[in-house]
């Protein structure tokens, strides 16, 4: 019996890709702090935006809540655990004011955009914030600042209608997971109207965004089909898939788990880039993969930028605890 020969297929994987250190970090806290109190411990909102990981932290005894009038009256001594996204002020004290013990785990790069927003504050400059409407990060930005301080644009467009009341005396900041190209372009009409407008003193959006970002630009060229595993709920992973069909993938698409693939949809490929977006776990990346080995006589190239070796400390309530492989091996295989 003769059976066909798988066709052949390359696969560019990128790197760097999936969990920066603030998202590593984020999840740390959670493992962590379950280690070190017990269960339940109690997240506000998804830790990062991935169903993988947030069903992997319940599966240990997490509970996921939106607000913090949902942790029961009995759990109240147990710690409750702030996203990687930020929270606005009012937040941590609400927190103090029910008596809660919280972790925050908001990633120190958005904790910068935070204090940059604050400086413009302090020096009496209007902030203009580039972001998405909605965005958890975006909400907590603008949450510290008094109402009223911050204006949200979000496209070319909206800077064309923009009328701040003193046009003479802005600052501006950026949500840290933003296409690259598109907020360059943002800016560049800001200060085409406004010549006055004044920069943070630091670039707002993250490292591993950028990273991400500029080996799938190098990596796109001449892929039938770009893959990005994320969320849908993810910005930079959404920018990801905008990043590789503007860079010369003739296709991109998301993906949270290889049963989300439409392999009739696939079809034939010959070049297969793949990325993962930055709270995507690499044991996706890895199950795409051999979802794709198991249909093609697959080949892996790795498509390569950089290397990223940074690491940001736990709180230090957390620091003295073992955090061991096995830890994390929900997430990293």
């Amino acid at each position: 019996m003769n059976i066909a020969a798988k066709p052949p297929l390359t696969i560019r994987l990128c790197g760097p890709r999936g969990f920066c250190a603030g998202v590593d970090r984020a999840i740390q806290i959670v493992v962590l702090a379950l280690k070190s109190y017990g269960a339940p411990v109690y997240v506000r909102h998804e830790i990062v935006h991935n169903r993988y990981v947030v069903e992997g932290l319940e599966a240990k005894g997490a509970v996921f809540v939106e607000e913090l009038n949902e942790i029961p009256e009995e759990h109240r001594a147990q710690p409750v655990v702030f996203s990687a996204h930020g929270v606005p002020k009012s937040v941590p004290e609400d927190a103090t004011s029910r008596n809660l013990f919280y972790l925050d785990a908001t990633c120190p790069l958005v904790s910068k955009v935070h204090k940059q927003a604050m400086r413009h504050n302090k020096l009496g400059r209007h902030v203009v914030l580039i972001g998405h409407a909605g965005h958890p990060e975006v909400i907590g930005t603008m949450g510290q600042l008094p109402e009223g301080a911050v204006s949200l644009v979000e496209t070319i467009a909206d800077v064309d209608l923009y009328e701040p009341v003193d046009p003479d005396n802005l600052g501006y900041v950026t949500q840290t997971t933003l296409s690259v190209d598109d907020t360059a372009g943002v800016i560049a009409r800001l200060q085409e109207r406004f010549p006055n407008l004044t920069a943070p003193a630091a670039d707002s959006i993250c490292y591993a965004t950028t990273n991400r970002q500029e080996v799938v630009k190098q990596a796109a060229p001449g892929c039938d089909l770009f893959i990005i595993v994320g969320a849908p709920n993810s910005s930079n992973s959404k920018r990801l898939v905008e990043v590789a069909l503007r860079a010369g993938a003739k296709k991109s698409i998301l993906v949270q788990r290889a049963s989300e693939l439409d392999w009739d949809d696939i079809g034939h490929v010959g070049t297969l880039g793949l990325s993962a977006g930055a709270s995507a776990p690499e044991v996706i990346v890895n199950e795409i993969i051999e979802a794709f080995r198991a249909r093609f006589d697959a080949r892996v190239e790795l498509a390569e930028t950089v290397q990223e070796n940074e690491h940001f400390l736990v709180n230090r309530e957390l620091r003295d605890i073992e955090l061991t492989t096995a830890d994390m091996a929900f997430v990293n295989g």
